[in-house]
């Protein structure tokens, strides 16, 4: 099963130095059939002008995945952590018990992001950040694992869920799969290019729920770039 939500027809709003789409019920977008998506909860696709962002607020009992598509985003957190990421690159906060933090952009231009909240495996524990680049060509033609709750998936970013955040860039023409076990949910959507998944076309930015599907075969109908959750 593979639902098409075309980015056009996802909720949000313009707040003037914030443009954002909601792929799940988000503020004041509702709707009781996108509440969540196995562990997946929020997928919001973010543009924030140049010389602004979100101030210093809480967050406890979430798993935060930030993957910048353009520009930078800067975060400074109530544990004293601060890092710049750019785009491709990937951050993460495990909120825990509770953390406190601002998120910027410090650019020149707008910035645009995927925030990606995930539900952990239990309430609590000790609130960590942690980013890292992820060069282009090290996923190029293939899936690489950028965040996940899985001790065997090496260096990606650790999360406290059952839960993978995948990676890939294609060229067009190329193609490449992804293996989803049973039971588990996908969501993915293309920060560029437009795709061909299991013969569901979809536009960059589009919205790709997946369920019951073995394996995920990802044809780039431009170059692309694609990001996956891989949820139980």
């Amino acid at each position: 099963m593979i639902e098409l939500r075309p980015f056009g027809r996802l909720g949000g709003g313009n707040h003037g130095w914030l443009v954002s789409k909601h792929h799940f019920s988000f503020a004041d977008y509702h709707d009781d059939e996108r509440m969540h998506w196995g562990r997946l909860r929020v997928w919001n696709d973010d543009e924030i002008a140049a010389g602004t962002g979100f101030g210093t607020h809480p967050h406890a009992n979430m798993e935060i995945i930030t993957y910048v598509t353009q520009g930078a985003i800067t975060h400074t957190d109530s544990l004293s952590n601060t890092g710049r990421t750019e785009a491709g690159d990937v951050q993460v906060m495990s909120a825990g018990t509770g953390i406190q933090h601002a998120e910027w952009n410090k650019e020149a231009e707008t910035t645009k992001l995927f925030q990606i909240w995930i539900l952990p495996d239990g309430r609590g524990g000790t609130p960590s950040w942690g980013a890292r680049p992820f060069p282009k060509d090290a996923r190029a033609g293939q899936f690489v694992t950028l965040a996940s709750g899985r001790a065997d998936d090496g260096d990606a970013l650790p999360i406290r869920a059952d839960a993978r955040v995948a990676g890939a860039t294609l060229k067009k023409g190329e193609a490449t799969e992804y293996r989803l076990r049973a039971g588990r949910y996908a969501y993915l959507v293309a920060a560029r290019g437009a795709i061909e998944i299991n013969g569901v076309k979809a536009a960059a930015r589009d919205g790709l729920a997946i369920a019951d599907e073995d394996v995920l075969r990802v044809v780039a109908l431009e170059d692309a770039e694609v990001v996956l959750v891989d949820a139980g």
